[in-house]
This record gives C-alpha cells, structure tokens and sequence, in this order.
C-alpha cells in the first residue's frame, strides 16, 4: 500500500499476454518490474492471461504498469478492464490506445491536424495476393499489429507477395518511403530527441529485437530543420491521438526531397521498454536513467485516461 508519503508503492506489472509480442513483452515486463524495484517499489510480476480479473482483484495494486504490447494489450482492450475495475494504469488510455492501433484510423487523425503520411489502402489479403494493389514498390502489413509483425516489402519487378498465414483478413498496402528511419518518443508532452535507426535492409522484428539488428544513433545527425520537425511532428500525433505518459512515433526522410521528404508512419503507445529500447535510450540522453523512467511512468498513472 502507499507510504506516509502518499507515494505509490505497490505495482502490478502486467506482461506476456497473448498477441504474436507476447515474448517481446515478457523482456520489457521483466525489465520494468527490475528497474522499479531498483527505484524502491513492490512489485508483482503478472502474465497476462484469461484470469487477468481475477489475478488484480487478489493483488490489489495502486498502480498497473502495462508491458503489454500487441493485441489485447495496446489496442483499449485492458485499459477498458482497467477502467472498469477502477485501478489506475500507465501509459494511454481506451480510445488513444485503439487509433493508435488501427493505423488507418490514425492516419485519418494524423491528416487532419496536417502531419504528412504516406498513401495507403485497406484491402482483402487476397486481392493483394492475386495482383499489385499499388505500384511497387510498397509495403503489405497487418492495420493493426506492431513490431513490424508480418511486413512484407514488395520492390520493383517482383511479383504480388504470398502471405503467411498468420496475417489477417484484412491488410494495410502502402507506398515505399525510400530514406533514413528516425524516431521521436514523447514523454507527457515533451519530445524528447531524435534517433536515426541504422540497418544494413528493411527495419524489421529481426532488426529491432535481433542482437545487431540495427544500430542507434542518438541523438540523430541531421539538418536543424528536419530535427524541429520531427519533434514537432511526434508531439503533435500524441496530442492529436490523445496520448498519455510515454509515446513513440516513427518517421521515414528521404533526403533528395527535404523537408517535403519526411513522412510520419505510426505512433506506438506502448514503445519497447528494455534498457536499450529506443524511448529508454532517448529519455537517458536528457537525463533520465531506466528507473528515473519507469518511476517517472509510474507516477504518471490514473484512471480516465
């Protein structure tokens, strides 16, 4: 319970659960729940599963840490149980959660409040399968899925891609942004700094979550113009989305173009939470350590987000 402080003492970290990041969750779980600790919390490790009710209802937390990423767990679905069961939680709430999820509805959003995004559509798997719904080079993926779950970049001269299995009904088809990848995290409403994400291919799940996989470098070296814009960018889409606590939101520049070049992809309400995730990197580069983070987050809960 809270101390003689008033301080928020007991966290529930909630982790794993079951969308295709359940274990990239579970590495950003573990690693909140031990830099908490180190921060001077108690704290109560919990695999999100069908009993997750029942699970808070008997540990009785101040305070939900949401480590969940994927389905179920950044899209309102348990900030809507959180809701209900009156216990305050970090990061966004219900509706935030949901069009940040769905990247169509988010573009939607994005476009009216004038961010540049690149041209998609929303098309059965199997139209995409049979013929090229946009001129390549595009990228397929999933709406509403993240960690670059299921992205197929489709080039030039290639034939229309053959999908796995897993991927739904329904997919997102958008043109290629050739260039750089940068990315801007938002912690309440300051915009931290920019990193440029270096790979030797496509920044995929491997190269995000793969030992190597890219290279960060933070904060980016880039023209002062495009620096303010991404920070201005990234703000306004956690603004416009209606964001709390910590946000990420990803971009792609292609140089030959400028300042016209830069095209903001998606916002991530949940961003990877390791030590060397890119929002915790960036919150270390204006002064803030791993626990300073989480605790930060922390402290930001409540309900009626």
């Amino acid at each position: 319970m809270a101390g003689a402080s008033g301080r928020v003492s007991r966290v529930a970290v909630i982790m794993g659960g079951l969308s295709a990041e359940r274990e990239v969750s579970l590495s950003t779980g573990k690693s909140c729940a031990a830099a908490l600790r180190e921060a001077g919390y108690e704290v109560i490790e919990v695999d999100a599963g069908p009993d997750l009710p029942a699970r808070l209802a008997d540990i009785k937390p101040e305070v939900v840490f949401n480590a969940l990423h994927g389905r179920w767990g950044e899209d309102g679905c348990v900030q809507g149980l959180l809701e209900w069961l009156r216990i305050p939680y970090t990061h966004s709430g219900v509706l935030a959660s949901a069009l940040a999820m769905d990247k169509q509805r988010s573009k939607e959003v994005y476009r009216a409040v004038g961010l540049p995004v690149a041209q998609s559509v929303i098309v059965a798997r199997e139209a995409v399968e049979a013929g090229h719904v946009l001129p390549p080079p595009y990228v397929v993926k999933p709406n509403a899925e993240g960690s670059s779950v299921g992205v197929y970049l489709v080039h030039p001269g290639s034939n229309a891609p053959r999908l796995a299995a897993q991927m739904p009904a329904q997919v997102m088809v958008e043109d290629y942004i050739p260039g750089r990848e940068f990315t801007v995290s938002v912690m309440g409403d300051r915009a931290l700094c920019v990193t440029d994400i270096i790979t030797d291919g496509w920044y995929d799940y491997d190269a995000k979550y793969k030992p190597g996989g890219s290279r960060h470098v933070v904060p980016a070296q880039i023209p002062a113009e495009i620096e303010a814009a991404c920070l201005d960018y990234a703000l306004r889409a956690h603004r416009a989305l209606g964001c709390r606590g910590l946000s990420r939101t990803d971009f792609r520049w292609d140089e030959s173009k400028g300042l016209a070049g830069l095209i903001l992809l998606e916002t991530n309400t949940q961003p990877g939470m390791t030590p060397t995730s890119l929002s915790p990197e960036q919150a270390a580069h204006v002064g803030y350590s791993f626990p300073d983070l989480c605790r930060w987050i922390v402290e930001d809960a409540s309900c009626d987000r």
